[in-house]
């Protein structure tokens, strides 16, 4: 790990922050993300990057992510928006989940599937918990059946024994590979943040 901007902790608090200041001008939160970055890459320049307990140092010397956000977003006259729900961060992540049980429904299961695709990407860009950066990918993950699914039954049905309703079900599986991408990315972004949040 070169960079110390790399570490998980550094990772989590950045994320925090800048979820919490999500209400500030996209170029002024920008600003402040590469000050904490060049601070932080500065003041661990001379530490092994590996360093946790001179990792922490650094953090507590800059503050938690809501005074951070807080303080940046009082010099704009703006506050920082509350928390979403466990429930419903849980919630989106279960319809991220949700499009794999659902291609065992009989005729309608790839249907309902993409359907749950959609509704959970749908629900990531109204969160609260992730940034723009990870709603784009997730969203993307999310959207990819779309195009892998067709791509992976026309593999499959030029196979020499055809589309068989096992090799349809395959095809959907591997189609819908990149929802299951999604959901970990989410799920691992999501208990960060949490993480950082409870450490605020």
């Amino acid at each position: 790990m070169n960079n110390p901007t790399e570490h998980p902790l550094v990772r989590a608090h950045l994320d925090a922050v800048t979820r919490y200041t999500a209400p500030l001008p996209e170029e002024r939160r920008r600003e402040l993300l590469a000050d904490l970055h060049e601070h932080i890459e500065v003041s661990l320049a001379d530490h092994d990057p590996a360093d946790e307990a001179a990792v922490r140092a650094v953090l507590d010397q800059l503050g938690s992510p809501r005074r951070i956000a807080d303080a940046a977003l009082d010099e704009e006259g703006l506050t920082r928006p509350e928390p979403e729900g466990t429930g419903r961060t849980n919630l989106t992540l279960l319809f991220a989940v949700l499009p794999f049980p659902l291609l065992l429904v009989p005729a309608v299961g790839p249907a309902l599937a993409l359907a749950a695709a959609v509704i959970a990407a749908t629900r990531v860009g109204r969160s609260r918990v992730w940034t723009r950066r990870q709603k784009k990918q997730a969203a993307l993950f999310l959207l990819a059946p779309v195009l892998t699914a067709p791509l992976a039954a026309a593999a499959f049905a030029a196979s020499p024994a055809g589309l068989t309703p096992v090799n349809l079900l395959a095809a959907c599986a591997v189609g819908f590979s990149p929802v299951l991408v999604a959901a970990v990315l989410l799920f691992r972004s999501a208990a960060r943040l949490r993480g950082a949040a409870a450490a605020a």
